[in-house]
């Protein structure tokens, strides 16, 4: 049985946009654009590039990409979402910037005021900045990435399990309002550099049929206010796929 994710449809996607599509150059080649891609527990074996269609995946963009380009055998990574994000953003071991597990609803901790990140490093230098999709660096406004560098941010903010408790047949049962108040996940967050601040609605399972469609054309729409503002961009893409629990259209499934 094979089954097509939209990550790869979509990544894939976004990534031949952006090399072969001259709307998104930039003028000045010492500040190159900056568009980062980022799945959820996608190993080595889901890209062809590196199995041959071994393990029944075929991802023929994102092996151009490698061929075009450079392909990596060795590296390090975290073992949480949280922790590989933190030391992917912040350029710190977890240890340091106290982002090591997941976040959830309702916590306190999350990414910290005095942290440095690479959106912030890439503004003095006349960068437009934002991120998309999955965020996973705390549950408080003071977490949210236009607090830490980013101009703009669409995205949710935990793993998709987290987001679907409330459907979950004992949700009602078990929490009382307040619990509700203190503990339910937030929606879909939209924030600003300036503060504004907005909730597009809850990440239901039926959603997240489409989300990565969603956080998608929000980045394609980011790159594409850049180029017309003359302005090199860090854009950086976190799919949903394939983390639990994954929920596929129809048509993606085979």
């Amino acid at each position: 049985m094979k089954i097509i994710t939209s990550l790869k449809i979509l990544a894939s996607s976004a990534l031949l946009l952006c090399l072969t599509t001259p709307v998104h150059a930039t003028e000045d080649p010492s500040r190159p654009n900056v568009l980062a891609i980022w799945g959820d527990d996608i190993g080595m074996d889901n890209l062809s590039a590196y199995t041959m269609g071994q393990a029944g995946h075929w991802t023929p963009n994102i092996d151009r990409i490698a061929k075009e380009g450079a392909i990596f055998t060795d590296y390090y990574a975290e073992n949480s979402c949280t922790a590989g994000r933190s030391a992917f953003i912040h350029g710190q071991h977890p240890m340091r910037t106290g982002l090591t597990k997941v976040g959830l609803p309702g916590a306190k901790e999350g990414a910290r005021e005095d942290d440095v990140t690479l959106a912030g490093l890439l503004k003095p230098l006349g960068y437009m900045t934002a991120q998309f999709g999955k965020n996973h660096f705390g549950d408080q406004d003071s977490h949210l990435p236009t607090n830490h560098g980013f101009d703009e941010f669409y995205g949710n903010l935990y793993h998709l399990n987290a987001e679907e408790e409330p459907e979950h047949e004992d949700y009602n049962r078990f929490m009382t309002a307040e619990m509700k108040k203190r503990f339910s996940p937030r929606g879909v967050i939209h924030s600003f550099a300036d503060g504004r601040i907005e909730d597009s609605g809850p990440l239901t399972k039926k959603r997240m049929e489409t989300a990565d469609e969603e956080f998608l054309a929000a980045t394609i729409k980011f790159m594409e206010k850049a180029h017309k503002a003359k302005k090199p961009f860090f854009a950086w893409f976190n799919a949903t796929r394939m983390h639990i629990w994954t929920h596929l259209k129809d048509d993606v499934k085979g």
